[in-house]
């Protein structure tokens, strides 16, 4: 079927309408319409799950190949500003026009099947990866794994960067339960990487069953900093004085390590070079990971909305103390855990700024202020949405003073829209 409006935001729209519910994790039916489309990627496949980290795994994966003069494929998920950001091709986000073909592709296969918003996206994206001719393709899990949309497609090595508590209405409220969700990715004979140091025992059993061939840190390979850089090692590959990864944060090296190990597991499939390796380390960009913006009054963007990766962020922020006050500006979505989020950033702020997120998982500014007051040590204010929270710190807050905005993709995307070059690497 075609539409008469056949621009991106109109296809979008219509997605979001076309399926009973925004997720419904399953296999059956985004393999039906694979197999219509006759989707058999002929590159090698990277999967890559977790939860979190799985955006900076991906980009240094992608930079690494790029350097050495692979033509990538790189499909993500959530985007901050654009659509366009979840399909690139060499580098590049996918215009309008490549992206709706994708998505007409889809439509024409899937014969009544009904798809969320998610599995069509995927389809499209690999539909395009196969028209561009792309040399390997990298597929981030949208959430889970063992039943997420990437899942119909075979990997040539999957990687698990961390298992936490997140979405637990999906995949449970135990470590152990979503780590039997994210171990879905695994096959047997396959190289399966999990940049975790301690895996909940699923994990590890499930690869155990399927024979997967389980590399993580400590249980295959390892890694330090070490000076001014670090090193890897896994089996004969030993790589040392590496550039720090580009990205900042202190558990970067550990997702630098996860990428380093998938490509150390294919050296045949996608050999890559010392030098690529280092030039991929340092040009790797991925905004909302603890981005800094500096200037008299320093800007920090980090997309953390988990109690894992509240935690990643609190350990940043007292790595780097800022010389005056400290402002946060937090917006969370209703279904995540807000006391598991505050408690770690507790006594990171001299001043909370919390705001309300619109839409059907959105909550009020002062459902989330509540938590924050039962477990912050530091004035609370309400605001109605996320730019009147910014636009508040940013009149208070003086030189030397840093303003920190977190909670979600789309409290980081409330933000960085506002400046002209939004998508710039700042970090």
């Amino acid at each position: 079927m075609a539409f008469s409006d056949p621009s991106l935001s109109s296809w979008l729209a219509r997605l979001e309408r076309a399926h009973p519910a925004a997720i419904e994790l399953g296999l059956e039916r985004v393999a039906r319409v694979r197999n219509a489309m006759g989707l058999a990627p002929d590159f090698p496949v990277i999967l890559v799950g977790g939860t979190n980290g799985k955006g900076s795994t991906c980009a240094y994966i992608e930079a690494i190949l790029r350097a050495q003069g692979f033509k990538t494929g790189l499909y993500t998920s959530p985007h901050l500003l654009r659509y366009n950001e979840r399909v690139r091709v060499d580098g590049a986000e996918a215009g309008d026009a490549e992206i709706v073909a994708g998505l007409q592709a889809v439509e024409d296969a899937r014969s009544g099947v009904s798809l969320t918003y998610f599995e069509h996206g995927t389809l499209g994206a690999v539909w395009q990866f196969m028209q561009a001719g792309v040399e390997v393709g990298i597929l981030e899990v949208g959430l889970g794994g063992r039943l997420d949309a990437v899942n119909v497609f075979e990997p040539a090595a999957s990687v698990v960067t961390t298992v936490d508590l997140d979405h637990q209405a999906w995949l449970g409220d135990t470590r152990e339960a979503v780590g039997f969700e994210k171990a879905g990715i695994y096959r047997t004979g396959v190289p399966a990487i999990c940049g975790d140091a301690d895996p909940p025992q699923s994990l590890l059993r499930h690869a155990r069953a399927i024979g997967a061939e389980l590399l993580r840190p400590g249980a295959g390979f390892s890694f330090a900093r070490a000076d001014d850089g670090w090193r890897f090692c896994m089996g004969e590959v030993e790589l040392a004085d590496l550039p720090l990864p580009a990205l900042a944060g202190d558990f970067q090296l550990a997702n630098a390590a996860a990428a380093l190990a998938v490509l150390s597991a294919l050296p045949a499939v996608l050999p890559v070079s010392l030098a690529a390796i280092h030039d991929g380390l340092r040009e790797a960009r991925l905004p909302g990971r603890f981005q800094r913006m500096p200037g008299p009054v320093e800007i920090v963007l980090d997309v953390a909305h988990n109690p894992q990766s509240a935690r990643a962020l609190a350990s940043n922020l007292r790595a780097r103390p800022a010389a005056g006050k400290r402002y946060a500006v937090f917006a969370l979505l209703a279904d995540k855990d807000a006391d598991g989020v505050v408690g770690p950033l507790k006594d990171a702020f001299d001043a909370w700024l919390v705001a309300g997120l619109a839409g059907e998982r959105g909550q009020s500014g002062e459902a989330l202020a509540a938590h924050v007051r039962a477990n912050a040590h530091a004035a609370v204010e309400v605001f109605g949405d996320v730019r009147s929270a910014f636009a508040a710190a940013k009149l208070r807050a003086t030189e030397g003073d840093r303003i920190t905005v977190f909670g979600s993709f789309y409290t980081v995307a409330e933000i960085l829209s506002t400046y002209s070059d939004a998508s710039s690497p700042l970090r």
